[in-house]
């Protein structure tokens, strides 16, 4: 498969990629008003899934991709690594979700900020994108940063690890699979729908659901908030190189930090000098993205790439 695209679609993919990173940057703000209303982490990510679906349906009919669809369900290698993109996906959301919620958004940022460096190494070992000096350097001042940040912490920084780690291998299997964009996401939330409406239906059941009222609008809306972005970052993912989607990523963390720091997370000195050796990593790995990322220049420039 390919891991760019010609001129135009250059271009679309850049602007799909800022738009979903653009999302996910403000997203921790949806969740934390469905969880001041009492909606737990578990019963926020059950509703997510289930009103995701009729999003995903509505973007497969508009591209016309029922054929594929319904031809995706019927070739078990494809289902296999679109149940492991959706667990994947599942296991970042519930991270993510319990996270913002309680008061961790900035370990949820720094996560973020290293995803970018998991995908240059999955790259250059998966898609043999090239890692120079300059690669090298940025991964080893991110080590550092997380180092630093384990320090801090008195341990590894789980919640940052495991966000990178299930975000990172997510845009690895999604870029290797043979399905578009909307009919790969109908697909991730069919598999995992019927836990999440089993756990919906004991919530229910046991009096412990918050389905109603406000917080029935919020969990409705968090449906199309987390399909819009995933479509477009799915669809991206497979256009342009991962690097390049490196160079996008840290448009969400940079956003989240801001808003846990405003929200006045603790953020002492040494987590401070961490996170000075992560933007050095970010800085260092941006200057090499935007130097040898030809598909991202030509789409900044308005012009397609030369051949």
């Amino acid at each position: 498969m390919a891991s760019s695209a010609p001129g135009g679609e250059s271009r679309l993919a850049l602007s799909a990629g800022i738009g979903c990173y653009l999302i996910w940057g403000f997203v921790p703000l949806v969740f934390q008003a469905i969880g001041r209303l009492g909606v737990g982490p578990g019963e926020i990510l059950a509703h997510r899934i289930l009103w995701s679906m009729p999003t995903a349906a509505l973007f497969v009919l508009l591209a016309g991709q029922g054929g594929q669809f319904l031809a995706v369900l019927k070739r078990p290698r494809v289902l296999a690594w679109l149940a492991l993109s959706s667990l994947l996906i599942a296991t970042n959301w519930i991270v993510f979700i319990a996270s913002v919620n309680s008061g961790r958004l900035l370990d949820a940022s720094l996560g973020y900020y290293i995803t970018p460096l998991v995908n240059m190494a999955a790259g250059a070992m998966l898609f043999r994108e090239r890692i120079d000096r300059v690669g090298y350097a940025a991964m080893a001042l991110a080590a550092l940063g997380v180092a630093v940040q384990a320090l801090a912490l008195g341990g590894l920084p789980i919640i940052s690890i495991v966000l990178a780690v299930s975000f990172g291998g997510y845009g690895i299997v999604r870029k290797r699979v043979a399905a578009d964009a909307q009919t790969g996401f109908l697909v991730e939330c069919l598999v995992v729908s019927l836990p999440a409406l089993a756990y919906v239906l004991w919530l229910r059941h046991a009096g412990h659901s918050h389905f109603s009222g406000g917080a029935a609008a919020w969990l409705i809306a968090a449906g199309p908030i987390t399909a819009i972005p995933l479509v477009l970052f799915a669809w991206a993912a497979r256009r342009i190189p991962l690097s390049a989607m490196g160079f996008l990523q840290f448009m969400s963390p940079t956003i989240s930090f801001v808003i846990g720091l405003l929200e006045g997370e603790a953020f002492t000195p040494l987590r401070a000098l961490s996170f000075v050796f992560i933007w050095g990593g970010a800085a260092v790995f941006l200057w090499g993205a935007w130097r040898r990322s030809r598909p991202v220049r030509a789409a900044i420039a308005g012009t397609a790439p030369a051949e």
